[in-house]
């Protein structure tokens, strides 16, 4: 059995490489190939592509990309034309592998897409393209399988994938203690996995660190980048500063575990904060010029996941950025800034009250804990691989013959 993995977020490929370890777990048969990242190749995917070295964002840095996209679509048209997959799996990335998807469609191979894109979110008319192009929903949300059944997809819910990952990892506890046992708390700082992100919006992280350190001088501040080239920018950007800002590249986990309370940038990322517990405050620095655009795409209140996940109406009719001080803001579990200006200060405002008011901090951690035994469980990749597997071997069943058919009449309808 044939399984076409198409996968271009960072993310992306850690998930990709806990489902292609689950599905390997049930069967040495099979042959997954495709678009990855290094993690789904470690897990055994065969790559023709590591599509997560074009992880871009917004419409111009597409364009640019954009021959790029066009040759991968067409190498995996003629893959899928000459060497006939099982399946095609997709995950995220919805500008590329919606045209990987159409691909598989228009040659009959039945279509998992596996953590789905968040379209209730931006843009939900490209619901269509979903219902159209993709045959198997996997929701990671629980609120996701309404939402796209109300729309003619057929959608499961599995779990999201990030918890796996985080139960399966070891930590390195010596670090955690390290950090842990030095004088003054610590304040984690989270500027995101993509360079973009970095560039965009480190430096309000950075400014609101020097506000925290005003105010609270025992702070001390750690810096958790997903690549060595990020830290070395986040180094030079620090320099500038003088505040003394410890950088790490591949230790987020500890230095969120170790954290009193951390600052990051929207992602996946509240996901693990939510995980370990922690106190966040979460800021997504946009241009002037996207942050009009967003809002006539956006169709949720929140951008961070867990306050999406105990908001009480996903997409409400009126969509306004949150606001500390507004009638809703004691149901947000992790205040969040969508903006284009420099919030800083409120930034800043969090992290003080949760390091010098240790109440306000532990009623954070206790919501916190609630909603993480809610969701946290883990387990999407085994329900996942389980899901694929199911339908894949139901769908090569042959068709048993009509007891009243002559034999060969039946193999002429079973053909």
């Amino acid at each position: 059995m044939k399984i076409f993995f198409s996968v271009g977020e960072p993310s992306g490929d850690l998930h990709g490489a806990n489902l292609i370890r689950e599905l390997r777990a049930r069967s040495d048969e099979l042959e997954l190939v495709g678009y990855g990242g290094p993690l789904m190749a470690k897990a055994g995917c065969q790559l023709h592509e590591d599509l997560t070295e074009l992880a871009v964002m917004w419409f111009a840095r597409v364009l640019i990309n954009l021959h790029k996209f066009a040759a991968l679509v067409s190498r995996a048209d003629r893959y899928f034309r000459h060497q006939r997959p099982d399946a095609v799996v997709l995950i995220d990335y919805p500008g590329f592998n919606w045209w990987i998807a159409r691909r598989a469609k228009l040659h009959g191979i039945p279509v998992f897409y596996y953590g789905t894109p968040q379209l209730w979110a931006w843009a939900s008319w490209r619901v269509k393209k979903m219902r159209r192009f993709v045959d198997h929903v996997l929701c990671k949300l629980p609120f996701e399988v309404a939402w796209y059944r109300e729309r003619g997809c057929q959608a499961t819910y599995v779990g999201h994938p990030y918890f796996d990952q985080l139960r399966d990892r070891q930590l390195d506890q010596e670090f955690i203690e390290q950090h842990r046992s030095a004088a003054g708390p610590l304040v984690t700082i989270l500027p995101g996995s993509r360079t973009q992100e970095v560039t965009h919006n480190l430096k309000w992280l950075l400014k609101a660190a020097a506000r925290v350190k005003e105010r609270v001088p025992a702070a001390r501040f750690a810096l958790a980048s997903f690549k060595a080239s990020q830290a070395e920018m986040a180094r030079q950007t620090i320099a500038a500063t003088k505040l003394p800002i410890e950088v790490h590249v591949g230790r987020t986990g500890e230095l969120i575990e170790a954290a009193d309370c951390c600052m990051a940038v929207s992602g996946s990322v509240s996901l693990e904060l939510l995980y370990h517990t922690k106190p966040t405050v979460i800021l997504y620095w946009v241009t002037p010029l996207a942050y009009w655009g967003q809002q006539f795409f956006r169709k949720v209140k929140y951008i961070t996941l867990v306050n999406l996940l105990v908001a009480d109406e996903i997409c409400p009719k009126e969509v306004t950025p949150y606001d500390p001080h507004g009638p809703d803001a004691d149901k947000v579990l992790m205040p969040e800034y969508l903006t284009c200006e420099d919030k800083s200060s409120q930034i800043a405002d969090h992290v003080v009250e949760w390091l010098t008011e240790p109440a306000k901090r532990e009623a954070a951690v206790a919501r916190l804990s609630e909603l993480k035994a809610e969701v946290g469980g883990g387990g999407a990749s085994r329900a996942g691989a389980d899901y694929i597997l199911r339908h894949l071997a139901a769908r090569r069943e042959p068709v048993p013959r009509p007891h009243f058919l002559p034999h060969r009449a039946a193999a002429r309808v079973q053909s």
